[in-house]
């Protein structure tokens, strides 16, 4: 079983750019909801449910539900529900914050009879029982392992944004190496976590990020390193940096400040700094270092902040030797903007530090 997952993983990262699909070029007009469900029409979507919630008691917790759809073959019309036309994979972590405990799992479906699949018409992504479902301006999330179970109640506090310039997110020279990346930048959380025999009723703030696509990485970037940020006084930030394998940063790395009333502002390369600290955390199961903290400065803004993490292990090393591996997890934000102090939290994404990654042969 761990071999053939390997090798459906390997297919489903490594295959080449076809032409049967349709690139992320400016012009595209964003519709909700129905933007928020599936595109077939390009090769690969994701969408990432992440957030930081806290118990009755102050216990803190971080979670991820993320789904993956990637297409494997537009060219013959399947005759049969168990046809494999797209794969579909899935990822649950949850992170006990106060416990220092890290739980995760993953899936692999195709579509089948109704196994896994994104539905403008249901309102619902899903991959067996883990799911989110819409209702109007809430989501009902909810993703069960043998371990650990989470219901939430997401209600959107402010409208989606849609990152980038000319309504796309450029990742790398050239028409079509980009993506249609939108987001929920500030859901308020309500819910409940029950981790083996211990239940807690939970709320906290989400992040829902959301990209369609079909091609984005060239040959020459290793990896990518990627934050979210929902500050006290109701801002957000998004920032990610793109890493190449000579060890210096690409100029397409970008972000997005969203305002307290929503408004946002597209951040270039030149227009901020991501910097690692000192501290790290290396991975006994992959070997790679990953840096933990981090330095944030968007001068433009104001804005300095500094962020840490209570656990350092939330490597989403899977059993089924996904590929490519990567470490998300829950952190918090110090820092000002001018003279203002402010806190929040956010979630980190760091890739290619076990080796780089490679979206094409």
């Amino acid at each position: 079983m761990r071999n053939s997952i390997a090798l459906v993983c390997t297919i489903v990262f490594l295959q080449p750019f076809a032409p049967q699909y349709r690139e992320a070029v400016p012009g595209y007009r964003f519709e909700f909801p129905q933007d928020f469900f599936g595109h077939p029409d390009f090769q690969t979507e994701w969408w990432y449910f992440t957030g930081n919630l806290q118990a009755q008691d102050g216990h803190r917790f971080g979670f991820e539900l993320t789904f993956f759809r990637r297409a494997v073959d537009r060219e013959r019309t399947p005759t049969d529900p168990w046809e494999v036309h797209d794969l579909y994979l899935a990822h649950f972590a949850v992170s006990d914050l106060d416990g220092r405990r890290y739980f995760h799992s993953e899936r692999l479906n195709r579509a089948g009879p109704g196994i896994a699949g994104a539905s403008a018409t249901a309102s619902r992504v899903w991959n067996g029982n883990w799911q989110v479902q819409w209702n109007g301006s809430e989501q009902e999330l909810q993703g069960i392992d043998s371990h650990v179970q989470l219901r939430l109640t997401l209600r959107e506090q402010k409208p989606p944004v849609v990152h980038g310039e000319n309504g796309v997110s450029q990742k790398a020279a050239g028409a079509g190496h980009a993506s249609y990346y939108i987001s929920l930048t500030r859901l308020a959380a309500n819910g409940s976590l029950e981790i083996d025999a211990t239940s807690y009723q939970l709320s906290g703030l989400a992040w829902m990020d959301h990209e369609f696509f079909t091609h984005q990485l060239e040959p020459d970037q290793a990896g990518w390193d990627w934050i979210c940020v929902q500050l006290d006084d109701n801002t957000e930030l998004m920032l990610f940096r793109i890493r190449r394998k000579d060890g210096t940063l690409d100029p397409y790395s970008a972000g997005t400040f969203i305002g307290a009333q929503g408004k946002s502002t597209h951040l270039r390369s030149s227009d901020f700094a991501m910097q690692p600290l000192a501290d790290t955390w290396t991975s006994p199961t992959t070997h790679a270092t990953y840096p933990i903290a981090w330095k944030i400065d968007v001068p433009s803004l104001g804005i300095e902040l500094r962020t840490q993490t209570k656990l350092a292990n939330q490597e989403l090393a899977a059993n089924g030797g996904f590929f490519p591996w990567y470490w998300e997890g829950a952190i918090s934000i110090d820092g000002n903007r001018g003279t203002s102090v402010l806190k929040g939290v956010g979630y980190l994404e760091m890739t290619g530090y076990d080796h780089p990654i490679q979206l094409a042969p």
